[in-house]
Order: structure tokens, then C-alpha cells, then sequence
């Protein structure tokens, strides 16, 4: 038999049955490995490339694209390359470290049953995860229309006029209530009146949220709360309360009303279908978390919020807003609404920072909504709401007593016996049970997984320890939900939610909308400052098993040693590939890294008594959720100019940081630049912060060009947050999840978000950032999987595929396209800008009629009029193979033919396929009055004839859509 242990790789050998030497051909063995599975170039084509770029080896154009002074040349401190397999079976072992246990803990988390169509074809469907926020709409109508379908369940649900897109978590969207509020809000007051009865995580993330806003939290019993003493400019209710009490707040609301407040309602969304809807207690906002429709545990997240107000608020409503508006044909279609709404936008004048959605989850909830329609949601709802009156009537029975008895799926029960609560904990995991467990009481949640044997299981633990004299027992009719609050309003009428309740239907339906997008199973999504690149299916893979998506993210330590285990892990090599000494994976997006980064330099400050540093410089050149950020975190934004060559300034810095010494705080700096070029100032530049007393807080967005490389804390950044779903392969998911951690140098650790609630060893962390202890942590595995298997090695070699497949994209374009920017070698980072401006005077031709264009070559357009208007930035990332990027810059150069025709008189400036794209296929069987052929509008390239994606709608008025505001489903 043979021996595998005594073979040996390269040269080394072992024995075979019959004594013979065996060797292994190593080339053979590296071609096996999954860094060439997942880097596109292969060293033939990266050696084509390199030679007509004009260099010798790849080293030499790395040499020269990055400052020496920066550069890092020891090897990465990681574990050795892992095959998937490999990584898989080791990951599995780690997982096997965690206790599913069924869970009854509640507080806004519920097991759930995915129905196996949705989980197949939406959660573990690449044609969904792996596209782009939908900011180029007519090749996004299937993910807009699932978006349109989430809003319209929302404000059914809740009874409000407007809904946005999904937010990143509940008390997220909580706090940015808080914020809308307090700008509507037609009293003088900073009071946020929180109920005591809130979730506790809703009211740390709102606590962490107001501490530099100037905005007084105070925690009570909203009902018996004195407001002529103390008038709120919004009050905050739980509806259903988090012990699972019901309580009528219209009294309330009337009170907080003639004082001028506002009242926002937490609830949920399958409660609603039994319990009159917050719309009709005439509440201002209504936030949430749609996780129980469909949307696994996952150990916190990821899981969509939701967030519904009035229609006067929806030019402050954060985060994305679909919208019905109509193609140049006149044909209903789909886009984002009120763009210039978005508040990131709106740089320091922003009442927001949010950028992102959790799109991928929204549509698994909405499409939970179309699959089991009102009916279906309303059996399942009234299943669980009876099971849960049942479990209340015989535990009354056994001695207990209620807390309340108008409830929804929750009770609470009371008990003033430690000792007997810490006997039931006991019994309870004995049977790998959790409950809720308060200082005097214990709360049980129950869920659609919850059954009859189940609900018997629990008593039978209660019944070992029967209170010795029993209280009064509610009856079963009065029990629940109370008649004053039941709904009677219909809810889900469109027709969307009334004809997919087969698998059948529901299957040709997801289908038929994911046949509408255009994501990385099409082609290439070269979006600078996106990183849109591989999402491996090994990477994917442990995100749907159990022992990482059925864990409650409030269960214990104990039970997810797994978790707790892939965490550090995480952690350290997040830590070594960035310089850093500390970790937080708790932000979930970006926008919640950069604020959360802040909120530590800010912390940082006051525990040396210097909090009066409350100035952030920002360059001009920022991304939006910079300067947003900032004042989020009641930092002062001065602008730091940028000079011709799109670098900071460093004179016009220097000054600014004199000026400003005594309040500095810290500088928000991209690197590479938001412009795509390594600045070779960039020491410099730290060292006049620090040197002012100011920290360096480095935004993450373009580590894709750094990992392994150069490390942000070798050349002097006190904090960087990263984007895992970019550098570290979590998928975009149509505009989210996402995973923004934040690393940190050792003088910042102790200012790390918190995990727990007044946990040891957190006493000095800036709080809580998000709902969960670990954000969006089910989907942490993908960028553990993607490091593991790449090993330091392949990342490093990613990186440097990156920035020469940039280089090659700009080399080929140059002659046809200004590079707008580049560094002091003539080269770019990992993207390059080219600028169509010009072409506006030669050829009536904007940057859009390109970006639209491109659609007609199968191509999602890179970033546009980012960050520099009427320009296109390009992204092409390392997993794309050369034959593609050859496909983009054939179909660059053919477009700049179009534009040279148009340029020559040859082509009309006003009918022309630029300013027609589109093309649809429908288009082609419509009376053709145009001066190009069909050919030239719908195959303009060879390789279309292969396969071409069509795109659904021509394109698309913005405009009209704005004008005429619909944002929920017609009919």
C-alpha cells in the first residue's frame, strides 16, 4: 500500500509498493494550489503583459509603482497555504468547537426555517451575491425590483407612507432615527427618551452613537414618564417590549406629540401581522430587523433592518431608496430614488454616514414575504403566537408567575430565587436549551422552528422546579395579544405577493429576476474603488452550515468556542497584514469602520485629558462617508487641499496642522489615494499629525493594492479599517453585506468596541457599534477561508497582480483615453482614472452615454464621476484572466472609435449608439429610424455573438422618477 506520508515535493522522495523512488514534479504541486485558481493572470500572460508594458519582471514595475520608503519586504507572518480542501476540513474542525443549542433567548433574534428554494437560489446563488450596489439600473431591474418588493412589505407591515432599502441592523437603525429625528423635531430639546424595555443592545448602540452629538439619552419608563418636566425630541419604544410585553403607546404618542417630539417605534415585522401596525398609532419612524423572515442567526448577522417613516422625511431617510420611474421608451423601470438624498453625499453636511443596505438579506425576506404571502405569514405568526399562550397557561399552572400577560412569542417570567434560576440554567443546558436569564426572571422566545414537543420539553424543565406557592392563573383567552391592539388592516394585496406561493412559480420568478442583472458570472465589474473580484465557492461554503448560522449572537461564550477560536484567528492575521497590534470585527461596513475608528482616536483624547481635539482633516479628494463620518463623531471638518497631480497637498496640510495643534484630533487618509496613485509623501504626511498631536486614521478602501506589500501601521497610521468585502473576498451581494473591521496600534486597544455588556476588561472601549458583539460574524468565514488558502505568499502575489493588471488597462487605454492621475513613474495603483471630459466639447458625449454604452459590449461601467466628475475609474482587480481584460480595453477602444465617428461628422451627435444605449432586444423589433444599423447597436463586438447579456430596459429618466416619487409595488 502506499505510503503517503514518505513523499516528498521538489526533488524529495519517498518509497513506492515496489522500493522505487517517487517524486512529485513541484510545478505540478504549485499549479495545484488556489492561488491559481484564484488569480486570472497566469505567469505566461503576466510575462506578455510586462513585455509590452516595457518592463523585465514583475518586481521591477512593483518597484517602481510604490515608494521604497514604504515598501515592507519580509514575508507575511501567516500560516502556510492551505488546498480547499484542506481549509474546509480545518475550518470544520474549528466549527465543530461551537453548541448549536436551540435557542429561546429572543431579544430580537429568532431561529427560522429558509425554505430551500430561497436558500439555494437566492443566499447560495453567485448570480445574486457577487453583483454591485445597483447604481448603473438597467442592469440591475431583478435585484431592484426584489429591493422595491422589501420596501413595499415594510411600510404594509408597519403602516407607513415610505420604506428604504434595509439598513445594517436594528439598533443602526435606531440610532439614525435618533438622527432624523432630532433635525425634524419642532421642540428645543437634546433628551432621547429610550424605554426601558428596549433591547439592550439597541439602547448601547444608541448610547455610543449620541455621546458627541450633544444628544442626552435617558433610559426609563417611557409611560410614567414626566414630559412636562423633561419634554424629548423623540421617545423610543419597543413594540412588542423586549420582555416580550405588549403595551398600548397611542396615549403616549399624543403626549409626545403636543410637546413637539417625535416617537419611534422598534418592532417586528411578524408580530405586525397579528398586532395593529405602528403606522396606525400614528408613529414618525419605525425601525426593525427583518432576520426572522428567512434570514439565518448567524451568530448576529448579517441581517437586514428595516427603516419606515412619514413621506415629509424622505429627503433625511439614510441609506438607499428604490423608485419607479420609466425607460426611454416609456416603459416602467427601477432605479435608486433621490440619489442626491443620500447623506454621505453630502460630506459634512451629512446627518448620516451610511453608504450601504444589506441587499442580499432583503431580498431573502422579502421573498420570504412572496413565498408564504399574507395568509402564510399570518398561519405561521398565529402558530407561534398560540404556542406561545399554551407554554404561558402551563407554566402559570406550575406555580409561575407572568410579568405580563399581553404578549406576543415572548414571556417573561419572575422569579426573586437565584439559586432556582441558576437550578433551571442548569436543566435547561442539559438539554442544550437557552432561555433569557435576568437578575429575577427568565424570558422565553419562541419561534416558526418552535413545535409542540418542544414547547413540552420546556415545561418539563420548569416542572423540576416548581415554585412552592404559585400565583394566579391568567386564563388562556387572556392571554396574548389584547383585542384594542389586534390588526384588522389587510396587508401584502400587491399582485407580487399573491402568485409565487409554489415552488414552481416562485423558482421560474427568481429566475426571471436574477436573468435581469448583470454580476460576476457575466463578466468583469471593473468599478474602481470597489474590488470587485472572486468570491471563491469554497469560501462560501461554511456560511450555510449550522454550527455557524443557527447561533444566537446573545448565547454563551461556552457554546461558541468556534467562533471564538476563527475570531482570533481572524484577528491576528488581520493584525500582521496590517502592522497593527488590535482588531474589532464588529463594524459591519465600512461606513461603520471609519466611524468607529474615530470614535477610538476621540476616546483616545479624553482618557489624556486633551478631549477639547475635536478637529479632523480631510482631503478634498475623500469619499463622502469621510467628512460624514466626522461629524457623526462631533469632529470638526477642516478640507486640506489636493494639488495637480491629485496628491495632498503637503504645504497647505503642514499649515493647517499648525493652525489648528491645539484641537487637532486626527487626519482621514486613503491609501493609496481616492485618485488610484501611491502617494510618496505619505510618511511625511503622518508624521506632521503626529507631530501636531493628532492620530492617522487610514481608510482601508484600497488595501488591495497593499497586502503584503506595505502595512498601514509600519508607516504610520494609528488606525485603518478594512472592507472585507472587498480586499478579503466576502461577496458585494448587490450592496451588501459588508464587514468593516478596524486594526489598531497598541496605544488604541483599550478603546476597542465592546463585546458585552459591562464585560471585564472593556471598561475604557468606546461601546457599541453595532447590535451584535461581532457584527455580521456568520460571514467572517469567507475572508478566514480566502487567507487560509492563499497563505502569505499568494496574498502577496494578489497584490501584485492587482496593480499590474491597473497598469496594463491604463497602458492599453492611454493612447486612446487621458490617464488622469499618475504617480512620479508614470504608474497607478490597483485602478486608474480616465478622464472623458474632453470628449463633452468635441462630440456632445458624457461620461453616462459611455457608462451606458459600455452595457451594449456586456460590461457593468467602472465608477463614474467618482472622484472626479465626468471621468471613469477603473478597478480590474487580480481574479480577472487577460483574455477578459483585453475584452474591456477592445471594448474602451471601440466606444473611442464611436466618439472619433461622432467627432468626424460620421455619426450623428444626437442619434447615435451612444446616446441610445442601451439597446435592448426589444428595441430591435420596433420601427429602427436610426442612422447606425442594428448590428453596430446591439453587436458591436465579436465576442457578443458567443453570448450577450440584454440589457431589460432602455435607459433610464432619472428625472421623471424623482418628480413622480413611487417606491413600493404597483398593483
Amino acid at each position: 500500500m502506499l505510503d503517503l506520508d514518505n513523499i516528498r515535493i521538489g526533488g524529495k522522495s519517498g518509497v513506492d509498493q515496489a522500493g522505487e523512488a517517487i517524486e512529485l514534479d513541484k510545478v505540478e504541486w504549485e499549479e495545484g494550489k488556489f492561488e491559481h485558481r484564484h488569480i486570472g493572470i497566469s505567469r505566461e500572460d503576466e510575462q506578455k503583459m510586462l513585455q509590452q508594458m516595457g518592463y523585465d519582471s514583475l518586481e521591477e514595475l512593483i518597484d517602481k509603482a510604490i515608494p521604497p520608503s514604504i515598501r515592507y519586504h519580509n514575508s507575511l507572518n501567516l500560516p502556510a497555504a492551505k488546498s480547499e480542501l484542506e481549509a474546509l476540513k480545518s475550518l470544520k474542525a474549528i466549527a465543530s468547537q461551537n453548541k448549536v443549542f436551540r435557542n429561546y433567548i429572543g431579544m430580537g433574534y429568532y431561529d427560522c426555517f429558509t425554505p430551500p428554494v430561497i436558500q439555494r437560489n437566492i443566499l447560495e446563488n453567485p448570480n445574486w451575491y457577487t453583483a454591485y450596489t445597483p447604481y448603473q439600473p438597467e442592469i440591475s431591474q431583478g435585484r431592484l425590483e426584489a429591493l422595491l418588493n422589501f420596501q413595499t412589505m415594510v411600510m404594509d407591515l408597519t403602516g407607513m407612507e415610505i420604506a428604504n432599502a434595509s439598513l445594517l441592523d436594528e439598533g443602526t437603525a435606531a440610532a439614525e432615527a435618533m438622527n432624523l429625528c432630532r433635525h425634524v423635531a419642532k421642540i428645543d430639546s437634546n433628551v432621547l427618551l429610550v424605554d426601558e424595555n428596549c433591547h439592550p443592545q439597541t439602547i448601547e448602540v444608541i448610547k455610543t452613537r449620541a455621546r458627541y452629538l450633544n444628544i442626552n439619552v435617558v433610559v426609563a419608563d417611557v409611560v410614567g414618564f414626566d414630559l412636562e418636566t423633561t419634554p424629548p425630541f423623540a421617545c423610543l419604544v419597543q413594540y412588542p417590549g423586549s420582555d416580550g410585553t405588549i403595551v398600548d403607546y397611542q396615549e403616549l404618542v399624543e403626549r409626545v406629540h403636543a410637546k413637539g417630539g417625535l416617537v419611534i417605534f422598534a418592532t417586528d415585522l411578524l408580530a405586525l401581522t397579528l398586532l395593529k401596525p405602528p403606522g396606525e398609532l400614528n408613529a414618525d419612524v419605525v425601525v426593525g430587523n427583518s432576520q426572522r423572515f428567512g434570514v439565518p442567526l448567524g451568530y448576529g448577522g448579517p441581517h437586514a433592518a428595516f427603516f419606515a417613516t412619514r413621506q415629509e422625511y424622505k429627503r433625511l431617510l439614510p441609506g438607499r431608496l428604490v423608485g419607479v420611474s420609466v425607460d426611454a421608451t416609456g416603459k416602467p423601470a427601477l432605479r435608486l430614488a433621490l440619489q442626491t438624498r443620500e447623506q454621505h453625499i453630502r460630506r459634512d453636511r451629512a446627518t448620516s454616514n451610511i453608504c450601504t443596505a444589506q441587499v442580499l438579506l432583503a431580498v431573502v425576506a422579502a421573498t420570504y414575504a412572496i413565498y408564504h404571502g399574507e395568509k402564510g405569514l399570518k398561519r405561521i405568526a398565529t402558530r407561534v403566537h398560540n404556542l406561545t399562550k399554551l407554554l404561558a397557561l402551563q407554566l402559570q399552572k406550575l406555580g409561575y408567575q407572568l410579568k405580563s400577560h399581553s404578549f406576543f412569542d415572548t414571556i417573561t417570567l419572575l422569579l426573586s430565587d437565584e439559586e432556582k434560576i441558576e437550578a433551571i440554567r442548569n436543566s435547561a443546558d442539559s438539554r442544550a436549551i437557552n432561555f433569557r436569564y435576568y437578575p429575577r426572571g427568565i424570558g422565553i422566545s419562541l419561534d416558526e422552528t418552535t413545535t409542540i414537543e418542544d414547547v413540552n420539553t420546556i415545561v418539563e424543565i420548569f416542572a423540576l422546579h416548581k415554585p412552592r406557592r404559585g400565583g394566579e392563573t391568567i386564563p388562556l383567552e387572556q392571554l396574548g395579544i389584547p383585542t384594542k391592539l389586534q390588526r384588522t388592516s389587510r396587508f401584502l394585496t400587491a399582485k407580487v405577493f399573491n402568485q409565487y406561493h409554489t415552488e414552481t412559480e416562485l423558482l421560474r420568478y427568481l429566475h426571471r429576476l436574477e436573468s435581469r442583472d448583470l454580476s460576476l458570472t457575466t463578466s468583469m465589474i471593473p468599478l474602481g474603488s470597489c474590488t470587485m473580484k472572486l468570491n471563491a465557492t469554497s469560501e462560501m461554503l461554511p456560511i450555510s452550515w449550522p454550527e455557524f448560522n443557527k447561533i444566537h449572537p446573545f448565547a454563551p461564550l461556552s457554546q461558541t468556542q468556534g467562533y471564538q477560536t476563527m475570531f482570533a484567528q481572524l484577528e491576528s492575521w488581520l493584525a500582521e497584514i496590517t502592522g497593527m497590534k488590535g482588531v474589532s470585527l464588529q463594524p459591519n461596513a465600512g461606513s461603520q469602520g471609519e466611524y468607529a475608528g474615530l470614535q477610538v482616536i476621540r476616546q483616545y483624547h479624553q482618557s489624556r485629558g486633551e478631549g477639547h481635539r475635536d478637529v479632523c482633516l480631510i482631503p478634498e479628494s475623500a469619499h463622502g462617508t469621510n467628512p460624514a463620518s466626522a461629524v457623526m463623531c462631533g469632529l470638526r471638518v477642516v478640507n486640506v487641499a489636493c494639488d495637480k497631480r491629485g496628491n495632498i497637498d503637503i504645504e497647505d496640510l503642514r499649515q493647517k496642522a499648525e493652525k489648528y495643534q491645539q484641537h487637532l484630533a486626527a487626519i482621514m487618509v486613503t491609501y493609496p489615494s481616492t485618485h488610484g496613485v501611491f502617494e510618496e509623501g505619505i510618511r511625511e504626511i503622518c508624521d506632521i499629525v503626529h507631530h501636531y498631536g493628532g492620530q492617522v486614521y487610514l481608510d482601508g478602501a484600497n488595501m488591495n493594492a497593499l497586502v503584503g506589500l506595505c502595512r498601514p501601521g509600519d508607516f504610520g497610521a494609528d488606525v485603518c479599517h478594512l472592507n472585507l468585502h472587498k480586499t478579503f473576498c466576502i461577496p458585494h451581494g448587490g450592496g451588501g453585506p459588508g464587514v468593516g473591521p478596524i486594526c489598531v496600534a497598541s496605544h488604541l486597544v483599550p478603546f476597542l468596541p465592546a463585546t458585552g455588556f459591562g464585560r471585564k476588561g472593556e471598561e475604557n472601549s468606546i461601546g457599541w457599534i453595532a447590535s451584535a458583539p461581532w457584527g455580521s460574524a456568520s460571514i467572517l468565514p469567507i475572508s478566514w477561508m480566502y487567507i487560509a488558502m492563499m497563505g502569505a505568499e499568494g496574498l502577496t502575489r494578489a497584490t501584485k497582480i492587482a496593480i499590474l493588471n491597473a497598469n496594463y488597462i491604463a497602458h492599453r487605454l492611454a493612447p486612446y483615453y487621458p490617464i488622469l492621475y499618475t504617480g512620479k513613474e508614470g504608474l497607478v495603483a490597483h485602478e486608474c482614472i480616465i478622464d472623458l471630459r474632453p470628449f463633452k466639447k468635441t462630440a456632445d458625449v458624457t461620461v453616462e452615454d459611455v457608462a451606458k454604452r459600455l452595457m451594449d459590449y456586456g460590461f457593468h461601467a467602472p465608477t463614474m464621476s467618482w472622484p472626479v466628475a465626468g471621468t471613469l475609474m477603473i478597478e480590474p482587480t487580480e481574479s480577472e484572466s487577460l483574455a477578459e481584460l483585453e475584452r474591456f480595453c477592445e471594448a474602451m477602444i471601440s466606444i473611442r472609435q464611436e466618439i472619433a465617428a461622432i467627432e468626424r461628422g460620421e455619426m450623428d451627435k444626437k442619434d447615435n449608439p451612444l446616446k441610445n444605449a442601451p439597446h435592448t432586444a426589444e428595441s430591435l423589433v420596433q420601427p429602427w429610424n436610426h442612422p447606425y444599423s442594428r448590428e453596430v447597436a446591439v453587436y458591436p463586438a465579436p465576442h457578443l455573438r458567443e453570448y450577450k447579456f440584454w440589457p431589460p430596459v432602455a435607459r433610464i429618466d432619472n428625472a421623471y422618477g424623482d418628480r413622480n416619487l413611487v417606491c413600493s409595488c404597483l398593483g
